[in-house]
Formats: structure tokens, sequence, C-alpha cells
């Protein structure tokens, strides 16, 4: 099968025999979404080696139970061994042996087959398409927000970073009622905003000074500065962004204005669908430009360009 693989010398597109580890599901690829994750793991982050890619849509073609051949499923991307102490406890994302899709100890979506646990596995409706079901992966980390943070429809919540992940964020936390603005660099990334968010350039950011809760969503090590400048004591400041380098900040303001400090990664699967089953977030806007497999390496080098937001890859 053809894959993109990231090895010392970088990404590139080779051709290896597809692996379904024992006990999972094989599954053919569909349709997978290129993450700024993707982009650090190019740059170095994590170490890791193998095939790219954790936000996918694909088919079912064999698995333990004949039940499942067929149908069309996304994944959780977290594979937990189930039998540690942290397991056990009911914490299997966080997990010290577990691999995740793409990032960790497992080939990734971006081949034309990959394996993942039938438990992993979430059917997509009919209703959803693959181009919004691409998405999945990130709206539920969008979503993760609203179960680590209680929002009130008085809440005013910034979101740094217009980008791909600071999208979704925003659209999720509008659902609450609350008062949101994203802040960005780009007038571009601002303007696919929907109606009702506030649209702010980052050199008017501190206007926003006061907020209740921040979204770190930047990508970049300079947005936990600008997060913790725009809290007001006591506030809560959610972290989305993994970097490579990650940059310098000053905890005092942490500890004097008692912050709230919200490590925020994955999130739940079937509110994700949800949302895209019943139309309550449009995704498919978002969708930059589709590349076959083929031109994977092309993939990559579109979505690091400045403004690009979802770039998708298909097998053919």
């Amino acid at each position: 099968m053809r894959a993109l693989h990231l090895g010392p010398s970088g990404p590139d597109l080779t051709t290896k025999a597809p692996v379904t580890r024992p006990g999972e599901a094989r599954l053919g690829l569909r349709m997978a979404g290129v993450c700024a994750t993707d982009l650090e793991l190019v740059r170095g982050y994590m170490g890791f080696e193998g095939t790219l890619g954790h936000e996918f849509v694909a088919e079912v073609l064999e698995a333990p139970d004949p039940a499942w051949r067929g149908r069309r499923v996304v994944g959780d991307i977290n594979c937990p061994c189930g039998a540690c102490p942290t397991c056990r406890a009911g914490r299997p994302t966080h997990c010290p042996q577990r691999t995740v899709l793409g990032i960790v100890g497992r080939d990734g979506a971006f081949a034309e087959t990959l394996s993942l646990p039938v438990a992993n596995l979430h059917v997509v409706p009919d209703a959803v398409p693959d181009e919004a079901a691409v998405f999945v992966e990130p709206l539920a980390a969008a979503c993760e927000i609203l179960e680590q943070v209680h929002l009130r429809p008085s809440s005013r919540v910034v979101v740094l970073g217009a980008g791909r992940l600071g999208q979704l964020c925003a659209r999720v936390v509008a659902l609450t009622g609350a008062e949101v603005h994203v802040v960005a660099r780009s007038p571009e990334s601002l303007a696919r905003l929907p109606a009702g968010i506030g649209r702010v350039r980052l050199a008017a950011a501190d206007a926003l000074a006061g907020a209740d809760v921040v979204v770190d969503c930047t990508g970049s090590p300079d947005g936990l500065s600008l997060a913790t400048r725009l809290l007001r004591p006591r506030g809560t400041l959610v972290l989305k962004t993994t970097v490579h380098l990650p940059g310098a900040v000053d905890p005092n303001r942490w500890v004097i204005d008692e912050i709230t400090l919200v490590g925020s990664r994955c999130g739940p699967f079937e509110p994700a669908l949800r949302l895209l089953a019943t139309g309550a977030v449009d995704v498919r806007p978002l969708i930059d430009a589709r590349y076959p497999l083929s031109r994977g390496l092309e993939a990559l080098a579109h979505a690091g360009r400045p403004g690009v937001l979802k770039v998708v890859i298909t097998p053919g």
C-alpha cells in the first residue's frame, strides 16, 4: 500500500506492507485531514517516526466481528493497554503504555489502509458526508472544552487563533450562548467565522482583557503569554496548543491572579457526530484543498501555508 511516512530525513511517500494488529479492524481510507500536529511532527515534535495522520473517515475492510465490515467509521486515536492502574481508574486516554494513531508508536491514516481496535470505532451517520466526518476528531477536541470547563451564557470567552482548531473551538463554545471573540492575525481567517462570533485583529487584542476564559489555539509558543494577559483574576486558561519548541512564559501571573490552567486534548466523538448530523456545526466550508495520497507531500506543503485551514487527502 502507499503511505506518507515520516522518517529521520523527513516525510516521504513510500510503499509498505499493510499491517493489521491482532484483534483489530483493518480500515480502508476514504478521507484524511492534515492537522497542525502533523506539521509539528514533521518539525520534530514527539520524535515520531512512522505513517502520519490521525484525522480520518474510513470503511471497515476486516474486523474480528464481521458485522463491522462495510461500515463507514471514524476512530478515537488513543489506544490504551486496558490493564494498567491508569486504565482501570477510568483514564485510558492517559495510559502510559498507549499508542496514538499517527503520533506515538502507531502508524497513522495517511495510507491506503490503517489498523485500529474495534472499541475505538464510531459509525458515521448517513447524514454526515465524508467531507464533514473527516473533522470529527478535531471537533471532538473542541467539545472537550465543554467537558472540562463550565461555561454560562454570561461568560466572556476569547479564542486565540482562527486556524484549523480555533475555528472549531469558537463554533462549539458559541453554542453555549457565551459571548465569544476570536483573535487572529489574518483578516481572511477571521472572515470565515460564522455570524455572532466577535472578530478581533491581533493588534487590538488587549481590548478584550478581563475575559472569563481564554482558549489558546494559536499553535505558537507566544500564545500562552497573550492568553495570560487577557484573563481576569481567577479566570480559566484552556491550553490547546502543542509545539515542538515551547516558548518561555512567566508563571507569576498564574499564582498572583489564581488562574486555573486546563490542559485540553482529545474529546468525545459521539457529541461531535451529533453536531455534524444535525447541522449545528458546519465544517465543510473550512476545506481549502484536496489532494490524492500520491501527492501527499504537496498536501503537507499546502497545509503549512499561512492562512490555510483544512487540507484533505483521499486515497485515489
